[in-house]
């Protein structure tokens, strides 16, 4: 019994840094600098998506920062959603124009769904996690923010690992929607598409597209909404494409 909440225990509140496997916490200093200690940038995948927003990351998918997105996603280590949580709360920082967004009512955060049969594997929505931690973040520092989560998934769509930009954007297209009554709660503030990573931008282009076809007003929620992520390739950031 002992062994078993031990090790349950480690992947509530892991031992060791969930980037660098430094023992006895949860991030280390120098892996929560990777994460989330430099200034979010705009990312761009290359081929671009039709209908992809403007879209945020906070660092770069590589290191310490991937092995924290991949230690919280698929194996359970869930005391890294706070980590993770500060970091997309910095990449939302960045996607919206701030205070001037006050007008446009609270951040509504809008995860990215997951397919039905990653959440049952994984014991927990990844995504989802991170943008409530987000929130909470943005809302102690002054900024009204809520998770929104309105998405989900209207058919099946294949595993998206090993696919090509072109497959994968096939594969999701017309794959999301509002659920009903979404479209009237989305009305009640400024959108921002979340998730923990962008690769080819296909998932992002598509929840756009799925928000844009719930409103019938002369400006489009596509024209409107932003997106962030915790982390993109280094490839993806501006600063780095020609």
């Amino acid at each position: 019994m002992h062994g078993w909440w031990q090790e349950v225990a480690g992947l509530v509140l892991p031992v060791a840094c969930g980037g660098c496997g430094r023992p006895r916490t949860v991030l280390c200093a120098e892996c929560g600098q990777a994460l989330y200690g430099g200034a979010a940038g705009r990312v761009r995948p290359s081929p671009e998506p039709p209908g992809l927003p403007a879209v945020h990351a906070a660092a770069p998918y590589e290191d310490a920062v991937r092995a924290v997105l991949l230690g919280h996603k698929e194996r359970g280590a869930l005391g890294l959603a706070g980590a993770l949580g500060s970091a997309l709360a910095g990449a939302v920082r960045a996607a919206v124009t701030w205070p001037q967004a006050k007008t446009a009512g609270p951040l509504l955060l809008v995860p990215v769904p997951s397919a039905r049969g990653a959440v049952r594997a994984r014991g927990h929505d990844p995504a989802r996690r991170i943008a409530l931690a987000a929130a909470g973040e943005l809302r102690r520092t002054g900024v009204p923010a809520r998770v929104l989560a309105v998405l989900r998934q209207r058919r099946a769509v294949s595993d998206q690992a090993g696919l090509s930009a072109r497959e994968r954007a096939a594969n999701l297209a017309g794959a999301l929607e509002v659920v009903a009554g979404g479209g009237r709660l989305l009305e009640g503030g400024r959108a921002v598409l979340v998730d923990d990573l962008m690769t080819t931008g296909a998932s992002l282009a598509e929840a756009a597209r799925a928000l844009s076809a719930t409103q019938e007003r002369l400006i489009s929620v596509s024209a409107q909404v932003s997106a962030a992520v915790v982390a993109a390739p280094a490839l993806s950031f501006e600063i780095n494409r020609n």
